[in-house]
């Protein structure tokens, strides 16, 4: 398996201290952000790139353009400079996220929004990955539908889906799209008490063996169908950013899957 770290794992953590840590677990593989933490509000892309070439990690993706779905206001041009900043660093592609917040939004507008996003990610050389969002706010929770707006933006040659343990537990999905998939975010639940539909981000924890996502099932599920891509841990709760050592932690969880494949 090729794990991945996104830099919500630990985000206190600077940046350099970040990617060498990355590095030092096995993992030359990572994700920045524009929220928590904002890399991409204080840190030059220059010294980004700088940073990771000196560890030696590849930035695969920064997260997260938000709500792509909704082509309007001032999303085209922050959407031009999450690219242009994601072009200078060397990240690889941006992730995109819908409208979670209870607004329905039609799918001809994420269609409009993908065809609008495709010449602006083209031309510096990124790739779009869609990231679904199972919560029953969100405005685009299935990748079935994801996917069905990239064929209407004839965007398959742009964009890959994100496929979201978490995301893909909580919208009921049983298809797996290995071959549309760019990228796995990988995080556990283990709170017995949630009902599903009450599961939120802050919930999101490492994977251990009171998972309830059924993460070993997804990702042996997506590597019997050939997905070769990374996994990359995602977790959001404030219990895993508190740890003394959340990057060791991660690296437990690692092993913990690993052993249970």
């Amino acid at each position: 398996m090729r794990f991945a770290f996104n830099h919500i794992l630990a985000p206190t953590l600077p940046l350099e201290a970040f990617f060498a840590q990355a590095k030092a677990l096995g993992a030359t593989e990572v994700e920045i952000r524009n929220d928590l933490p904002d890399v991409v509000g204080t840190t030059a892309p220059e010294a980004v790139r700088a940073a990771a070439t000196k560890h030696g990690v590849t930035i695969i993706s920064i997260n997260a353009l938000y709500p792509f779905n909704v082509w309007s206001g001032d999303l085209p041009a922050r959407a031009a400079r999450l690219a242009d900043y994601a072009e200078k660093c060397g990240a690889k592609a941006l992730v995109m996220c819908p409208l979670n917040d209870g607004r329905r939004v039609a799918l001809e507008s994420a269609v409009e929004s993908l065809q609008a996003l495709k010449p602006i990610l083209k031309e510096r050389g990124l790739t779009g990955l869609v990231e679904p969002l199972g919560f029953p706010i969100s405005s685009l929770r299935t990748k079935r539908d994801a996917i069905a707006a990239i064929e209407a933006a004839d965007g398959r040659d742009v964009y890959k889906l994100v496929h979201d343990t978490f995301h893909h537990h909580l919208a009921g999905e049983t298809r797996f799209f290995p071959e549309w998939t760019g990228l796995v975010h990988i995080s556990g639940v283990a709170d017995p008490s949630l009902s599903v539909a009450d599961m939120l981000d802050a919930h999101r924890i490492l994977i251990d063996k009171g998972d309830r996502l059924e993460n070993l099932s997804q990702i042996r599920r997506l590597l019997a169908a050939g997905y070769a891509g990374p996994f990359s841990f995602e977790p959001f709760a404030g219990e895993v950013h508190a740890l003394a050592d959340p990057m060791r932690a991660a690296k437990e969880s690692m092993d913990f899957v690993e052993k249970s494949l």
